[in-house]
């Protein structure tokens, strides 16, 4: 296939390949995009590999693409991922016949993956990845709760600075003592403040004027 010596070709021939074995791994569709990623790619590295150098490129490729799949499997922090893919790109540059050619195929496979993610638009997802995605949210409904809903209780309370603020220090309502902040507000300790809003876990209070 000399038609394989053109580097748009081989841009495209590896774009599509990497999208559907992304999209393989980010979605279930039973194989099918596993299939036509495998064969695309096979043509690839049939066309430009030779010998015993051929064996080894291969497999730096496949060792990548194992590394995306455990990070997004186990780890889902993107470091293993992106090493994968540097992984990924070597081994299809280094077979390429020019330096441009090895450029183009490498940002075909750039393009390949993040155009991938256009798939969990339409087919249902396999959660890679799920915890940096924040699929798998800590709600309410779950039984967890980011924010200390008993803070909500302290709007319009007052109390007295126990530290300086600078502007954040501790404070005391009502016998114990909160973590807060008077945003722009350098308070001394001993001051009588009020409890003006909570945001999180985030107290903003305010010097009571008069006091």
């Amino acid at each position: 296939m000399d038609v394989l010596n053109i580097a748009s070709i081989g841009f495209l021939v590896v774009f599509l390949g990497t999208l559907f074995l992304f999209g393989e791994l980010l979605v279930k569709v039973k194989g099918i995009f596993g299939i036509l990623g495998i064969a695309i790619m096979a043509v690839y590295f049939s066309h430009h590999i030779a010998g015993d150098t051929g064996i080894w490129v291969v497999l730096l490729y496949i060792t990548g693409l194992i590394l995306i799949i455990v990070d997004g499997k186990a780890i889902s922090d993107g470091t293993i991922a992106f090493l994968g893919v540097a992984l990924m790109i070597i081994a299809l540059a280094i077979p390429a016949p020019t330096f441009i050619y090895g450029a183009l195929v490498a940002m075909g496979l750039v393009l390949g993956a993040a155009t991938s993610l256009l798939f969990l638009k339409v087919f249902p997802s396999r959660k890679l990845w799920a915890k940096m995605t924040l699929r798998d949210r800590l709600t309410g409904d779950l039984g967890y709760n980011s924010i200390n809903t008993s803070y909500k209780e302290l709007i319009g309370k007052r109390g007295k600075t126990v530290t300086p603020f600078r502007p954040i220090g501790t404070m005391e309502v009502d016998g114990k003592q909160y973590s807060a902040t008077s945003e722009n507000n350098w308070l001394t300790q001993d001051t009588v403040i009020e409890v003006v809003s909570v945001d999180g876990t985030r107290i903003v209070v305010k010097k009571v004027e008069g006091e």
